[in-house]
């Protein structure tokens, strides 16, 4: 299983991948936990919504937009909560 995903530059480790091509472009899925610790620095970089995405263990490199994402909690801002995000990036045509 991949247990890693960079966007641009940050390191997010992964509980889910799954993957799929979309009319020959990238369609990734994943699960991952955010601690309230870091909420901020990934809410911030979810903001910006598109991303140079790297998949390490697969080789995999492509610019990628936010498809659809959602969160299992809402206030993040509590300390020592975690909440897990799923997201899903799609591939854009060069």
């Amino acid at each position: 299983m991949v247990s890693k995903i960079m966007l641009d530059e940050r390191v997010i480790q992964l509980n889910s991948y799954e993957e799929e091509k979309v009319n020959e472009l990238y369609k990734v899925s994943v699960i991952f936990d955010v601690t309230s610790e870091e909420y901020h620095d990934i809410a911030m970089l979810l903001y910006k919504g598109t991303f140079d995405v790297k998949i390490p263990e697969k080789e995999i490199m492509f610019r990628g937009a936010i498809y659809n994402y959602s969160t299992s909690i809402t206030n993040l801002y509590e300390k020592d909560q975690v909440g897990q995000y799923k997201l899903t990036l799609v591939e854009e045509k060069d």
